[in-house]
């Protein structure tokens, strides 16, 4: 049985890379602790009180569990999760928080949604809330443009940062205070940060949201080969806005953008559905996600599936008993994982905008 260290977590920033790693993770318990908190500058003392309970029922859970199929020391890894409620107390907080806790890993994640407060204890950990958070703030390019100037910033879990480019930021090529034919002409300007823009999505693809005022922005649309994921612009002279304001300007375009991907979800499962490719009960979806080619799985957010295993190791059967050690807390969770390890894409919608009453639906390629 290995062991675990104590030292508090530092907080990781919620990335699609974050939730990737997560879910590569394996080892068993593996303890997440998810809960809705109140945003501020340190956690709600209520907030902390939630926590510690769902901490509690983890001591419990596997206080039930048989010593010899556990990969670390309980109480190595209940101190650490008591650790990382201390530390998180005096910390900032988003609308939820993740805790995440096994053999040889910790991490703490804000989240910018509100999630259903559980504590789950599976060989994996529970990410289906922080690919719910991604989606809601998606890691998004925001390209700051004039004729003159252009800056190039990454969001990463609501953090606007500069690109790590080499092509930003990037001046128009001027050489004194009056017109020279040398200079570099505007739209030239405009091409060449097309280019730098181009090589950036490349390294990093992701949606893309244009600021700048007119007529920049709608010249640069027009001549850029960079904007097939363009989310939207945002029209206005903002290359010196500070980041919350440009957080600010850039929300509308990104719930439009998200509200498109959600419609061309659905859009997607009315076309497959006219050849026989949508599964929308979770045991043909669980079974046909492994074994043959996922493309879209479009779950209900609050739908969740405490599940056994059956005998032919395939199937699921439903359960209530989500404490005992051989139950999957929440199968919808597993079956994220395994659509996006195989290359699908989720899509998690409000309740109710599925057809035909189904809470999910998994489409497959041909």
């Amino acid at each position: 049985m290995s062991t675990v260290t104590t030292p508090p977590a530092e907080q990781t920033a919620l990335t699609a890379q974050l939730v990737t790693e997560l879910q590569s993770m394996r080892a068993y318990p593996s303890i997440s602790i998810l809960a809705t908190t109140r945003p501020g500058p340190a956690m709600h003392g209520e907030d902390v009180s939630v926590l510690r309970s769902l901490a509690a029922s983890a001591a419990r859970r596997l206080a039930a569990e048989d010593s010899g199929h556990l990969d670390a020391d309980p109480e190595r890894l209940l101190a650490a999760l008591n650790v990382m409620i201390g530390d998180a107390a005096g910390r900032p907080t988003g609308r939820g928080v993740a805790l995440f806790v096994s053999a040889s890993e910790q991490f703490r994640v804000n989240l910018p949604v509100p999630v259903v407060n559980r504590c789950v204890i599976d060989p994996t950990f529970a990410t289906r809330d922080l690919v719910r958070a991604v989606q809601h703030t998606p890691h998004h390019a925001v390209l700051l443009l004039s004729t003159n100037e252009a800056r190039l910033l990454h969001d990463r879990g609501g953090v606007l940062t500069p690109a790590a480019s080499g092509g930003f930021p990037a001046r128009r090529r001027i050489l004194g205070a009056r017109r020279s034919r040398a200079d570099e002409r505007p739209t030239d300007f405009l091409r060449r940060v097309d280019r730098a823009l181009g090589v950036a999505l490349r390294l990093d693809p992701m949606p893309l949201v244009l600021v700048a005022a007119e007529p920049t922005a709608s010249r640069f649309h027009r001549l850029s080969r960079n904007t097939g994921r363009l989310a939207g612009i945002v029209k206005g002279s903002h290359l010196h806005t500070g980041a919350d304001e440009l957080t600010t300007l850039t929300r509308p375009v990104l719930q439009d953008y998200l509200r498109s991907r959600a419609r061309e979800a659905l859009d997607l499962i009315e076309q497959r559905a006219g050849s026989g490719r949508v599964l929308t009960d979770i045991n043909s979806a669980w079974l046909a996600a492994r074994w043959e080619r996922p493309e879209l799985l479009a779950v209900e957010e609050d739908y969740f599936y405490p599940a056994r295993l059956g005998q032919d190791g395939d199937s699921l059967v439903h359960t209530d008993e989500v404490d005992r050690p051989d139950v999957i807390d929440d199968a919808v969770d597993e079956l994220i994982e395994i659509v996006l390890g195989r290359g699908g894409w989720i899509a998690l919608l409000p309740p109710g905008e599925l057809p035909g009453g189904a809470r999910l639906a998994l489409t497959l390629h041909r």
